[in-house]
C-alpha cells in the first residue's frame, strides 16, 4: 500500500490521510492485517489472571517437583500463596519445551540444549498453560466446584494420535465416527483419574507430535513417575479442584528452578521461596 505525501496545508487530504490511517489501525488490531499486527506487543499472560499453580523441578531430567499456588485480588495486584506446597511427581523423562500460551522457542527463552516435548517421550510440558476443566468418575462434582466439568463414561478417551481430526481431544467414542488408532481410555479401573484438571497443552490448534493427554491428576504414589501428567495425592488435588475459578483466568506454570529464576522477570512470574523446588 502506497500513501501520496501528506500535505497539511490540505485539510481535505489531511483528514483522508487521517481516516485512512485509523482505518488500518484497526485492521491490524482486528488481525486482517498481519503485517502490522505482528508489531504489536503482545500482552503477559499472568496480566489477566489472579490464580495460578506454580510447580517447579529441580532440573529438566527430574520426575519431581513442588506445587504452590498463588492468588491475588486483581490482575494488577499482589500476588500472595495460598496453602502449603504440595508435592507432586511429573514424567519419568522429566521436563521439556510444551506448546503454551508463551512463546519458548527463541534464544530469550530456549536454550538450543534444552529438551522438547514430543508425543510419547514420558516427559512433562514446561511452560504456561491455561487450566480449561475438570473430570472425573463421579456424575456431578462436589458442591462448590466452579470449572466445567465432564463426567467420564465407558466410552470416554482421549486421542493421542496426531493423524486424527481428535487429535489432543477429550471425547466420547459414542457420539463420533472415529477416525484414529490410539487412545487413552479415561474411566480406568483404578483411582488416577478419579479427579483430574485438563492442561491446555497444545491445544487450538494442536500440533502433530507435539503431545497430547496432559492433566493433573492422583498419582499412584510418591515416588511413582507419570507418562507426563503432573500427579498429586488426592486430597491435594481435591484442594486445589475447590480453589480452581474459570473467572480467575486460572493458570499452571511449570518449569525447572533455573528456568523460572531465569524467566521470572520478562515473564512477570510470582516471586518464589529462596530454594524454589525445596518444600
Amino acid at each position: 500500500m502506497r500513501f501520496a505525501p501528506l500535505n497539511l496545508a490540505d485539510s481535505s487530504n489531511f483528514e483522508k490521510t487521517l481516516n485512512l490511517l485509523l482505518l488500518c489501525s484497526r485492521l491490524s488490531i482486528a488481525g486482517l492485517l498481519p503485517g502490522l499486527q505482528a508489531q504489536t506487543p503482545q500482552p503477559m499472560p499472568l496480566q489477566s489472571s489472579t490464580q495460578v499453580l506454580i510447580v517447579t523441578t529441580s532440573d529438566w531430567n527430574s520426575s519431581e517437583g513442588v506445587l504452590r499456588r498463588y492468588e491475588r485480588a486483581r490482575p494488577s495486584g499482589r500476588w500472595k500463596t495460598v496453602g502449603v506446597p504440595i508435592s507432586v511427581m511429573l514424567g519419568k523423562n522429566g521436563l521439556g519445551w510444551g506448546v503454551g500460551i508463551m512463546t519458548t522457542n527463541n534464544g530469550r527463552t530456549h536454550d538450543e540444549t534444552d529438551p522438547v516435548k514430543r508425543e510419547g517421550d514420558g516427559k512433562a510440558p514446561a511452560g504456561i498453560f491455561h487450566l480449561t476443566g475438570m473430570f472425573g468418575y463421579a456424575p456431578q462434582p462436589p458442591a462448590g466446584w466452579k470449572m466445567p466439568y465432564v463426567s467420564l463414561t465407558p466410552s470416554s478417551e482421549c486421542v493421542d494420535d496426531s493423524k486424527s481430526r481428535f487429535y489432543n481431544r477429550i471425547v466420547d467414542r459414542a457420539t463420533v465416527s472415529p477416525d484414529w488408532n490410539s487412545s487413552e481410555h479415561m474411566l480406568r479401573t483404578d483411582e488416577l483419574y478419579r479427579w483430574g484438571i485438563v492442561v491446555a497443552h497444545n491445544a487450538n490448534p494442536a500440533i502433530p507430535e507435539r503431545g497430547s493427554c496432559i492433566f493433573m491428576h492422583i498419582w499412584g504414589g510418591p515416588g511413582e513417575a507419570t507418562v507426563g501428567c503432573t500427579a498429586m495425592q488426592r486430597e491435594q488435588i481435591e484442594s486445589v479442584m475447590n480453589w480452581l475459578d474459570p473467572t480467575r483466568m486460572p493458570l499452571l506454570i511449570q518449569l525447572p528452578t533455573p528456568q523460572y529464576n531465569k524467566l521470572r522477570k520478562p515473564w512477570e512470574l510470582p516471586d518464589l521461596p529462596v530454594g524454589g523446588f525445596d518444600i
